[in-house]
C-alpha cells in the first residue's frame, strides 16, 4: 500500500517551535496543528498546508514524503 509519511512533527523539533506556536503564526485552530502533528488528519486543505509551509520556512515535501508500494 502507498504511504504518505508525516514529517510535522520532525520538522518542529528541529526548529523547536511548539504546536500553540505554530497555530498563532499561522493562525490555524489548536485542533487542527495537533491533528496535523498527530498524524491524525483524513483531510489536509492545501490553504492549512501552505500556512504551514510558510510559517516554517519549508516546502511540501519536507513535510510530507510519498512512499511507493516497494519502499514500504
Amino acid at each position: 500500500m502507498n504511504m504518505i509519511l508525516n514529517k510535522l512533527s520532525e520538522i518542529m523539533g528541529r526548529k523547536r517551535i511548539k504546536m500553540s506556536d505554530l497555530a498563532r503564526m499561522t493562525g490555524l485552530a489548536k485542533s487542527t496543528i495537533f491533528d496535523f502533528y498527530h498524524d491524525k488528519s483524513r483531510v489536509l486543505k492545501l490553504d492549512t498546508l501552505s500556512k504551514v509551509c510558510w510559517a516554517l520556512e519549508c516546502k511540501v515535501e519536507d513535510i510530507l514524503e510519498y512512499i511507493p508500494d516497494e519502499e514500504v
